[in-house]
Order: C-alpha cells, then sequence, then structure tokens
C-alpha cells in the first residue's frame, strides 16, 4: 500500500520555503505520493452568487506541473494530479509541461 498527502493549497500560500519543507517533511515522515488539485480559474463570489467555498479568486493556488517540478528536485516522492484541467490550457503547454 503506497500512503501520500494531499498538497495544502490554501494553506501553505506562496512561500517556496514553506513548499520544500512540506515536501521534504511528506517524504522524511514515510509519505509516498504528494498530490495537488488543479484551479487553474477560482470561483468569483461576483459571479456564483451565494459561493461559500473554501477559496476564491483572491487564493493562492499552486500550478500542479510547475510545482511537481520544484518537489521533483528536492524529493523522490510520486507526483499525483487529483484534477488537471486540460480544456483550460494550451495543448502543446500542458504536453510539454507534463513531460
Amino acid at each position: 500500500m503506497r500512503i501520500g498527502v494531499v498538497f495544502p493549497q490554501n494553506e501553505i500560500g506562496a512561500d517556496a520555503g514553506a513548499v520544500r519543507a512540506y515536501g521534504q517533511a511528506a517524504e522524511e515522515l514515510g509519505f509516498r505520493h504528494v498530490m495537488a488539485f488543479d484551479h487553474v480559474v477560482g470561483a468569483d463570489p461576483a459571479v456564483h452568487q451565494g459561493w461559500a467555498g473554501p477559496y476564491d479568486v483572491r487564493s493562492t493556488f499552486h500550478e500542479p506541473l510547475v510545482l511537481f517540478g520544484y518537489l521533483a528536485a528536492l524529493t523522490t516522492l510520486e507526483l499525483v494530479t487529483g484534477v488537471v484541467i486540460l480544456p483550460q490550457r494550451q495543448t502543446v503547454l500542458a504536453a510539454k509541461q507534463a513531460a
């Protein structure tokens, strides 16, 4: 069985040192993978009336493929996407990032 962690998108913020510390701590604790969700655009309360979710358009969301490139240089964790929203991306750019 391989047990991993979910990357704390909303909670960790934009601090690269915090991202590094999280990835390295997950690896040191014996987790096998880190999973990140893709949110190309956030939920805009002005458009989605009554939105009361945990994030909105002002929330920090790391782009998962760039995040994984960073973590791959620092850890040996497997890198897993929970969701990748391909229709909101340029096809060639998504292929290049994934490669």
